[in-house]
């Protein structure tokens, strides 16, 4: 595949009348967060800081959901392939970033690119998809408690777990094939920190509507729809929720599906900002900023929201930790 965006690219480049003397780009430019020395050092720091959290945190949830069988459940299956999104969503980005913090230039070859994208959509996409299924999955917990254990059966866990990775990896496949359609000639330098597409399209050498709007269709079908589903799911569950007669019962829906409901408001938010605008009037550098957010912030606070605000996850953290204190003791 990708050998035949390269022909498709260099034919158009044979025959583009006026371009003879600009050659293809083989490599991109990034300009970065900063241009700053010292403030390259301390993005380092707080980058690496992060990282080493959202690895930790997003391991230590798959391992306690893994050990602990009270957590072998549908929510915590899905939160487990959540967790695993998250981290190869940071893995695809932040490393790089973090060598790049430490060199003059900071540069990508275009296959390097490519890979960079293609990992970065597939994940990020099923994210989006995994955060709509686990809201339906809150919205049969609430709503349709008796009938909880017969509508999600394993199966149907498994069917929509791979539903999440395949739409994600559709995703990929149609953004990555159009964005690398395009030919790229002369110049290569990006104004941000990593391979993104709609940064990307900006150094096209040609018109780049129709990409464009293959990006925001399909924007419309991992964003928006899964959004529609997720406020629907919450506005059947606040509706039960408000005619339940135990305060207890009412105060456990409200924490359970609330961790949810913030990790959905952060991912999405920041996601529909930059893929579902048009050509924006904004600043690179808010651009830039949104960017961070949802690639380097969200991903290190999923694990923290989901076990700080979970009774079921705390409690499986401490019978680890006294499993293992109890070991060292004898």
């Amino acid at each position: 595949m990708c050998s035949f965006f390269l022909c498709q690219t260099g034919k158009q480049a044979k025959i583009s009348m006026g371009e003879e003397n600009q050659t293809f780009v083989s490599k991109f430019i990034f300009l970065g967060l900063s241009h700053d020395l010292q403030t390259q050092i301390l993005l380092f720091i707080l980058f690496l800081i992060i990282y080493l959290l959202t690895v930790l945190g997003n391991l230590l949830i798959i391992i306690l959901i893994f050990l602990d069988s009270r957590l072998h459940t549908p929510m915590y299956f899905f939160l487990r392939n959540l967790s695993f999104a998250d981290l190869c969503f940071s893995a695809s980005i932040v490393p790089q970033v973090l060598v790049h913090f430490l060199v003059k230039r900071k540069t990508i070859s275009l296959y390097g690119c490519m890979t960079q994208i293609i990992v970065f959509l597939l994940v990020g996409c099923t994210e989006c998809a995994l955060l709509a299924v686990m809201s339906y999955d809150r919205y049969v917990a609430v709503c349709k408690p008796l009938y909880y254990s017969t509508i999600m059966t394993q199966r149907v866990c498994l069917w929509l777990s791979f539903g999440s990775w395949a739409s994600g990896a559709l995703v990929s496949l149609v953004d990555t094939s159009f964005t690398f359609h395009l030919p790229y000639w002369g110049q290569n330098i990006i104004n941000h920190y990593f391979c993104e597409p709609p940064a990307l399209l900006k150094l096209a050498s040609t018109d780049t509507y129709s990409t464009e709007m293959a990006i925001f269709s399909m924007g419309v079908v991992i964003l928006l729809a899964p959004v529609s589903l997720i406020l629907g799911s919450y506005w059947n569950i606040i509706s039960t929720v408000i005619q339940m007669q135990s305060g207890e019962g009412r105060l456990k829906a409200f924490s359970t599906c609330g961790s949810h409901l913030i990790v959905v408001v952060l991912f999405y938010g920041s996601g529909i900002f930059t893929y579902m605008r048009p050509n924006s009037k904004t600043t690179k550098e808010l651009d830039k900023m949104i960017s961070v957010f949802y690639t380097v912030v969200t991903p290190m606070l999923n694990p923290i929201i989901y076990s700080l605000r979970n009774k079921d996850v705390k409690g499986a953290l401490r019978k680890l930790v006294g499993r293992k204190c109890f070991s060292h003791r004898q």
